[in-house]
């Protein structure tokens, strides 16, 4: 969408102009194919940050009150972000979702649901995992780290550093037969999060900072799977 790629470009001079950006692991970043972008969402300057500097088109799921806001709400429907309503089942957010998904692009979720405010990683919610399952998705994780100083520095007018870091990609080891495991699903949402976790420093990590909780029972790295092809192959 060429308006999407527009506003990327704005966002990115935007980015640089109100703060020093620093993006590692962008070689991390599959360039074919669907894909689920997780982070850690500290404040409103995460996505927009995300989509600026993927190098491919992001679709984004952002809370309804950002639709109903006179701000916030034409910035959306132009990017053509979609609105899900927290708190309950979304079908129509779920249905655009995986329709997303199967149709090989970019979906950006925050799978705390919600902002943490800069206290730390909250509990992930299962609905990206359920999606990841169901449409066969990997998942990228990406921490953002220094977000929180930014309007501060603003106002002493400062730029300060914000740090964006992309992580392995990876799947989950788990094959649905239909109905799937609740007790599955909670595991492999508990191990994304821990994966999440340890990209960041320990004040960062919440709820998940006792890294030695978190298990790799579900979790399949994308460039292990290749690597394993390729010997196959050979």
């Amino acid at each position: 969408m060429l308006t999407r790629r527009i506003i990327n470009g704005v966002l990115r001079i935007v980015a640089h102009t109100i703060a020093r950006v620093e993006v590692q692991g962008l070689e991390n970043i599959p360039l074919q194919g669907r894909q689920i972008v997780m982070f850690n969402h500290v404040n409103f300057v995460d996505a927009p940050l995300i989509a600026a500097f993927w190098p491919r088109e992001v679709h984004a799921l952002t809370k309804m009150e950002n639709f109903r806001s006179w701000l916030l709400g034409p910035f959306f429907r132009l990017y053509g972000a979609f609105p899900v309503n927290r708190g309950e089942v979304d079908r129509l957010a779920l249905k655009r979702a995986t329709w997303t998904l199967d149709s090989d692009r970019v979906l950006l979720i925050s799978p705390e649901g919600t902002r943490n405010r800069g206290r730390g990683l909250g509990k992930g919610k299962d609905g990206m995992t359920l999606l990841a399952v169901r449409t066969g998705s990997p998942i990228v994780p990406v921490t953002i780290l220094g977000q929180m100083a930014v309007v501060p520095g603003l106002k002493r007018l400062r730029r300060m550093p914000v740090k964006m870091t992309v992580g392995r990609p990876f799947r989950f080891g788990y094959v649905s037969n239909g109905k799937m495991d609740r007790d599955a699903v909670r595991q492999m949402t508990s191990e994304a999060m821990y994966l999440l976790a340890e990209m960041l420093p320990p004040e960062s990590r919440g709820l998940y900072s006792d890294l030695s909780q978190g298990t790799r029972r579900y979790i399949r790295y994308l460039d292990e799977e290749e690597a394993v092809a390729r010997s196959t192959a050979a």
